[in-house]
């Protein structure tokens, strides 16, 4: 089975698991029957706006959603049967470390599920801790080597957190890592993985500021025999509507990029206001709809910049 992805690509994400239990509902510990109801009722409600969203003309082809298994509940037979690509975590919610949610049964639970896409969250940085780097490698050649000899397309979302001596290196501003340390860090870091054998048909990219910047990495994604088709989308990281517009300036004219896959950005105020401010459900629903296809909206008119 051929790398890469052939199409446009915008997902809505809601795979949130354990950042969706603290911070929206505020639970401690396990949650109850009820509150896991609650929670998966907020992620149908979050389908219902991509579902109004193709209603109002968002193209069914390309409209995803990246949902999880533990509070998806029938979404994932939802989405087939309304021709949405598919998306699901393989990793284990809010762990530092890269690991399987799963465990060794990983691939049981992705046939039964049978997602278009298997999404990884990875925290990986080049400078970071050897070992720790290492491990994640390891459980990673593992994920990729099962998908494509099962035929399957893998997803890949990398994080590079800064380290405290990176931090340091700019007076300790994020912003400056995020503008001077991360564009560099990102492209090694995917450099490093492919040489380790880890094969990604979809990078899932933290927005950069330059699209010089933009361009290297998508460049560094293709670097390699085989590797022709391979392509990126941009992540939102909760960014501000005026941040992440920005970052789909820079990243729709790159050869290589085919879209994004936003969560937070896009739901999370109508979610708090149907749970918390007397939003109606049609009014959360709608307000999803049209988060979700501005966005798509910026990305598409500078497609061709």
């Amino acid at each position: 089975m051929a790398l890469g992805y052939d199409g446009k690509l915008f997902m809505l994400a809601f795979d949130h698991r354990g950042s969706f239990q603290h911070d929206m509902f505020r639970i401690v510990g396990d949650p109850t029957p009820e509150q896991i109801e609650a929670i998966c009722d907020t992620k149908r409600l979050i389908f219902e706006g991509a579902l109004h969203a193709v209603a109002r003309g968002a193209d069914p082809s390309a409209t995803g959603i990246l949902v999880d298994e533990q509070f998806g509940s029938d979404l994932p037979a939802r989405a087939r049967e309304h021709g949405l690509k598919l998306a699901m975590p393989v990793e284990k919610s809010g762990q530092h470390e890269f690991d399987f949610e799963y465990g060794d049964d990983f691939g049981v639970h992705i046939e039964r599920s049978d997602p278009d896409f298997s999404k990884v969250l990875v925290r990986y940085n080049p400078e970071g801790d050897p070992a720790l780097n290492q491990r994640q490698s390891e459980r990673l050649k593992t994920l990729s080597d099962w998908l494509h000899a099962h035929e399957r397309k893998f997803l890949f979302e990398l994080l590079v957190p800064a380290t405290a001596d990176q931090l340091a290196r700019v007076g300790g501003d994020v912003d400056r890592y995020d503008k001077e340390l991360r564009p560099d860090l990102m492209r090694t870091t995917i450099e490093i993985l492919q040489n380790d054998g880890i094969e990604v048909d979809v990078w899932k990219i933290e927005g950069v500021d330059r699209r010089d910047d933009v361009a290297m990495l998508a460049e560094r994604a293709r670097t390699g025999n085989g590797r022709e088709a391979v392509v990126c989308i941009l992540l939102g990281r909760a960014g501000s509507d005026d941040q992440v517009d920005h970052w789909l300036r820079e990243a729709a004219p790159v050869e290589g990029f085919i879209g994004f896959a936003i969560g937070r950005s896009i739901w999370w105020a109508a979610l708090k206001g149907f749970l918390q401010q007397g939003l109606s459900r049609t009014q959360a629903r709608d307000q999803i709809a049209g988060n979700y296809l501005r966005f798509i909206d910026v990305y598409e008119r500078h497609s061709a910049d």
